[in-house]
């Protein structure tokens, strides 16, 4: 993984082959066991952290939050604040809210 201009929270989990670039990540407050991360497999929802192989630029990640691989998070093309189930846009800067969940190949 590659992080650039970015501040990383404690128990931050990070896939390989993932670029960050101008972020805050939070971190999370425990270490997902592996019956969690099976069980929230079984529902289709990443392990807590992110994923591999994602692209994310200017961008506060709450505590808690499971970004999938393949996932892209940008503000580049989006004009004004948006309020989405997925994510919040305020400023140019988007922010995944605590215990959020992005599925993976999203692309925000």
């Amino acid at each position: 993984a590659t992080l650039s201009h970015t501040l990383v929270g404690i128990r931050s989990t990070v896939g390989s082959g993932t670029r960050i670039h101008r972020c805050i990540l939070l971190g999370a407050d425990y270490y997902e066991s592996m019956e969690s991360i099976q069980a929230n497999a079984a529902k289709g929802n990443p392990p807590v952290g992110i994923g591999k192989n994602c692209r994310i630029e200017n961008a506060i990640i709450d505590k808690n939050a499971r970004i999938g691989d393949n996932v892209v998070i940008t503000p580049d093309g989006k004009t004004g604040d948006i309020d989405h189930p997925l994510y919040y846009i305020r400023d140019g800067i988007v922010i995944i809210p605590k215990n959020g969940v992005v599925p993976s190949g999203t692309v925000i």
